[in-house]
């Protein structure tokens, strides 16, 4: 992953000490504008003043996750003290990874609202996490982008588990339900193979006319299609919020080569991935940004 300008340019890391008077902190500022950030408050309250008015109370300890729409000041109260930390869309891109795991993170990441964990258990949990972080990046000797790139991993799985993600992803939505959501995690684990729907259809345990009817019927789009356009939100996600080239993109979605990768992304999208990264780029800052649409949107 290329840093030319250094981590420090990519993830944020801040430890402000108790003081005797009250501080007020923005996070999406200058080089943070995109970035998600998480709070850890200890024993004391702060608050949020968000951009459109609104304010939120805080009472720690607490951490708290905010993405890059939670548009906020935080201020600390005298005696407080608080931990942020902040991640930049390619680390974050890097730390969900592309496992069966990660689609639920993705969705959970792009949550376009403030998520609090008040669980002490999650809050001991994480703060260790939150600690390191800002350790990393607090030491010019290391500040190592893998390292980084793990800790809001950890950081992420915590917070998931603790939100109650994992187990409302586990309550069941019936046979059709069911298959969806496995069909899902096993594209999530392999579009980048570019398997057969029928492989996908037998680990299932099921015909692929009988995949083909369950995702028509409930999605109204079939499974090859739920499946292309997995491939494409993750190359759009890769443009957009990546340094590599778009060969290096080709061969990390599996294709053979630049060439068909470029067909196929025009295909599918109307532009080359080369417009498609220069047009996104261009309207990332803007609030009719055209930057790709949310994991939430695959079924």
């Amino acid at each position: 992953m290329a840093t030319d300008g250094g981590i420090h340019h990519y993830a944020r890391g801040e430890w402000h000490a108790p003081s005797l008077s009250h501080r007020r902190i923005r996070f999406q500022k200058g080089i943070y504008a995109d970035f998600h950030h998480f709070l850890l408050l200890g024993e004391g309250s702060g608050e949020l003043h968000f951009d459109n008015g609104e304010h939120r109370p805080l009472h720690g300890p607490l951490l708290a996750f905010l993405p890059p729409q939670a548009r906020c000041d935080l201020s600390i109260s005298a005696g407080t003290a608080a931990h942020l930390v902040g991640a930049s869309p390619q680390i974050m891109v890097d730390a969900i990874g592309d496992k069966v795991e990660s689609y639920s993170l993705r969705i959970f990441t792009e949550q376009r609202k403030l998520v609090e964990a008040l669980d002490p258990s999650a809050v001991a949990e994480i703060s260790p996490l939150i600690s390191g972080f800002v350790r990393e990046l607090g030491d010019p000797s290391r500040s190592s982008w893998m390292v980084a790139s793990a800790y809001i991993r950890l950081i992420l799985m915590a917070l998931w588990r603790g939100s109650d993600g994992e187990r409302s992803e586990q309550r069941g939505q019936g046979e059709v339900g069911s298959i969806l959501q496995r069909y899902r995690q096993l594209v999530e684990a392999g579009f980048r193979q570019h398997r057969p729907i029928s492989d996908y259809a037998a680990e299932l345990g099921v015909t692929a006319d009988r995949l083909h009817s369950t995702c028509q019927r409930a999605l109204g789009r079939s499974p090859i299609q739920l499946l292309h356009e997995r491939v494409v939100q993750e190359a759009k996600l890769r443009l957009e919020r990546s340094a590599r080239n778009i060969q290096e993109i080709s061969d990390s979605l599996g294709f053979r080569d630049p060439t068909y990768f470029s067909h196929f992304f025009k295909r599918k999208t109307g532009l080359s991935p080369a417009g498609y990264r220069e047009v996104a780029r261009a309207s990332a800052g803007s609030e009719n940004s055209m930057l790709s649409s949310g994991y939430a949107d695959w079924p």
